[in-house]
């Protein structure tokens, strides 16, 4: 079977796919152990063990599981983070995030339930004098942000520890920032079976209304930062009102919503009074 056979192949069973020829691009290339754009160089007949690889790939995809699943890895602001099914799949949205916490100073910074790593080591690539602390629950996931880490030439910059939200958690920060789990359980059914069915419950949901995580942070965060720094979290696009209530309640200041590239509230920020 030649490329051009197999992309074929490939796009048909992908039709349900939003972009079938380049998910079938993609899937090739990483049984070749190509980039994408190198293709050409492949032979006019597939070697039968790439073949194979490829054929495998194209039935998880074709079965539903997400593009970023399948090879394993998300392209998120300037690097590219291994993911396993113990993590959240980074999405574009969460770079505002990074790019809100580029614009305040800051040397030391807190991750609150960090999955993959990609937000704290995001941010210590830009800064490269700043050390980071990553929290998580999962024992799993802390492994896959200390191998993101390493790959990225960042770990001896970082420490990641085990801990449930502010449990387990000592110094102060100069900047905390978190995606924590914010989907309320009304709305875990209307997730698109991509999101729902392969990403972590534990990182989409906390029950209930979808705020809890939100009054725990808004809790403790004067505690554990320093005078005059700095907390961001991501939210929901329509919880923007109730974060910032939760955070001005909480006696933090300069509670602010900032939105996403599409216009949508995605990040509040706030500063513990000096």
């Amino acid at each position: 079977m030649s490329p051009d056979d197999a992309l074929r192949m490939a796009r048909t069973r992908l039709g349900h796919c939003p972009d079938p020829m380049r998910d079938a691009r993609r899937l090739l290339a990483d049984a070749a152990g190509l980039d994408p754009g190198a293709l050409h160089r492949l032979d006019d007949t597939l070697p039968a063990e790439t073949r194979a690889t490829f054929e495998a790939l194209v039935a998880r995809r074709a079965g539903g599981e997400p593009l970023a699943r399948v090879l394993g890895y998300r392209d998120f602001w300037r690097h590219r983070f291994q993911i396993t099914p113990d993590v959240l799949d980074p999405r574009a949205d969460t770079e505002t995030l990074v790019a809100r916490a580029l614009e305040v100073p800051w040397q030391r910074v807190l991750d609150l339930g960090t999955g993959s790593g990609c937000i704290l080591l995001s941010l210590l690539a830009e800064r490269g004098d700043a050390q980071g602390v990553g929290t998580d629950i999962s024992d799993a996931a802390l492994d896959v942000a200390r191998g993101n880490a390493a790959v990225l030439g960042l770990a001896d910059r970082v420490r990641f520890a085990r801990a449930d939200w502010w449990q387990g958690v000592s110094g102060r920060f100069d900047l905390i920032v978190s995606n924590p789990p914010y989907i309320a359980t009304d709305e875990m059914d209307e997730l698109s079976p991509e999101v729902r069915d392969h990403d972590p419950r534990l990182a989409l949901s906390p029950g209930g209304d979808g705020l809890e995580a939100y009054r725990i942070i808004a809790g403790g965060a004067a505690d554990m930062l320093e005078p005059g720094g700095t907390l961001m979290v991501e939210i929901g696009w329509q919880q923007g009102p109730a974060v910032t209530r939760l955070f001005s309640a909480a006696g933090l200041a300069d509670v602010a919503l900032h939105t996403d590239l599409e216009g949508r509230d995605r990040v509040v920020s706030a500063r513990r009074p000096p």
